[in-house]
């Protein structure tokens, strides 16, 4: 692609896109080097479309204007209050920002912003990993020194002292742990004290809840979610974030388990699928257990309590409304199929399928996870079940609903409109799905003209 050639729908690729930013750099006569998580997940090995560039003398602006253009993409998104100009290409989302350095008032996530010097913006970042800067020709530098040895060694550090760094900003400490889930990395050991002597600083108004639920779902979904629970533990921000799963720890149980609730929790949360959905709901399913624990070890009605729970915590931390009903309808439906014997009829498998609607798959993987964090003695016993599912799902006509509608009901019987048709319909649809009557509209029609009583 020619340098005056506006870019296409196409992505644009790493090289292109370099190779623009340098031109620029050169036209603008700015020093600038890509920084942050772009030059840390490639030397990784990962990737990340979107670069972060930070550039000397104040002439971010500057440059961001002239890329936009030479890269025939609209002007630059300008947010005065960071301090950034952003400009979207196919593919990648570029940041400009001038170097800079930052302090923040103790109740407010607005910085007051002065100009500095290239160290000394890298030193206000957040981890050393994201300290190490890339030059348009794809060129590396360490300028703290401590960068590299940082992302060898696999450890998550601040470049200050972690309680400024946390001050400054405090969804760092959430990041940290994030990073740490998503990367496999070690916190350095000075973080989690740090983290549990800054915890009173996650809370709105310095950190909003949008972005604290949206490091906890980059968690969830990282290949450790189990590890990201721990250090919010360790680090003492769990009380802060989840507070009804901190609620579970020291809670004992017994039967098949092999841990308290919480420890049990976390067994599940590792052993679920890899879904936002499912393992929220491995992490809020037993919630429930601490309002219900009785003497005798029993915890009877914890799925309906941990239902309530897990709504209450995600409408708190803002969460969709529909991924909510998912997520408790799944915490309200986990011991269904936990529960399942051979000798269930046909009729009780129905009405599984039935209640669990669309959410069956994430029911079943969540089952799954739960026994897995148990001793339980039959775990193969859900493969069997799937099986029985899948057999029920398949049948044409399909039995889990009956084929007549209030209409039908209330033309039949004479009747109007009421909680009385509703009561019918729903006899008539456990009817069906026991086989009591055959799943077809005319069979169906005719056991109610023929059952004035049922």
């Amino acid at each position: 692609m020619g340098a005056d050639q506006p870019v296409t729908d196409t992505a644009v690729s790493d090289g292109d896109l370099l190779r623009l930013l340098r031109q620029a750099a050169q036209e603008v006569g700015a020093g600038a080097w890509v920084v942050g998580g772009y030059v840390r997940d490639k030397l990784l090995g990962r990737t990340h479309p979107n670069p972060d560039v930070v550039v000397e003398n104040g002439r971010g602006h500057d440059l961001a204007v002239r890329f936009a253009e030479l890269a025939g993409a609209p002007p630059p998104v300008v947010f005065e209050r960071f301090g950034t100009a952003q400009v979207t290409v196919p593919g990648h989302i570029v940041e400009f920002v001038s170097a800079r350095s930052e302090s923040y008032p103790p109740d407010s996530r607005k910085p007051d912003v002065r100009p500095a010097s290239l160290e000394e913006d890298l030193k206000r970042r957040d981890f050393t990993i994201n300290t190490l800067l890339m030059d348009f020709d794809g060129h590396v530098e360490d300028r703290l020194g401590v960068g590299m040895a940082d992302l060898t060694a696999r450890i998550i550090r601040t470049p200050a002292p972690p309680e400024q760094t946390f001050n400054d900003d405090p969804l760092r400490m959430l990041r940290a742990v994030r990073f740490a889930s998503e990367l496999g990395f070690e916190l350095s050991p000075e973080i989690a004290p740090a983290m549990r002597a800054m915890q009173g600083r996650l809370v709105p108004p310095v950190v909003s809840v949008e972005r604290i639920a949206d490091e906890l779902r980059k968690m969830l979904v990282s290949p450790r979610p189990r590890r990201a629970v721990e250090l919010l533990d360790e680090g003492g921000l769990l009380g802060v974030v989840i507070p009804e799963l901190a609620a579970c720890k020291g809670v004992e149980q017994g039967g098949y388990h092999t841990h308290d609730v919480f420890g049990h929790t976390l067994l599940a949360l590792d052993a679920t699928p890899d879904d936002l959905l499912t393992r929220l709901a491995a992490l809020f399913h037993d919630v429930g257990k601490p309002a219900t624990a009785t003497p005798d070890g029993a915890f009877t009605g914890h799925e309906a309590v941990g239902a309530e729970l897990a709504t209450g915590a995600l409408s708190r931390l803002r969460f969709p409304i529909k991924e909510i009903e998912v997520v408790a309808r799944l915490v309200q439906l986990h011991l269904r199929p936990v529960y399942y014997r051979s000798d269930w009829s046909d009729g009780a498998v129905r009405r599984l399928a039935r209640e669990a609607g669309p959410q069956l798959q994430r029911l079943m993987g969540l089952a799954r996870a739960d026994l897995a964090a148990s001793a339980y003695p039959e775990p193969g016993k859900l493969d069997e079940l799937d099986r029985r599912l899948r057999g029920v799902l398949s049948e044409k006509p399909s039995r889990l609903a009956s084929p007549v509608d209030g209409q039908d009901i209330m033309r039949v019987r004479g009747i109007d409109a009421g909680p009385e048709v509703g009561r019918i319909k729903a006899r008539l649809t456990e009817l069906v799905m026991e086989g009591e009557i055959p799943a077809d509209r005319d069979a169906v029609l005719e056991y109610l003209a023929g059952h004035p009583d049922l």
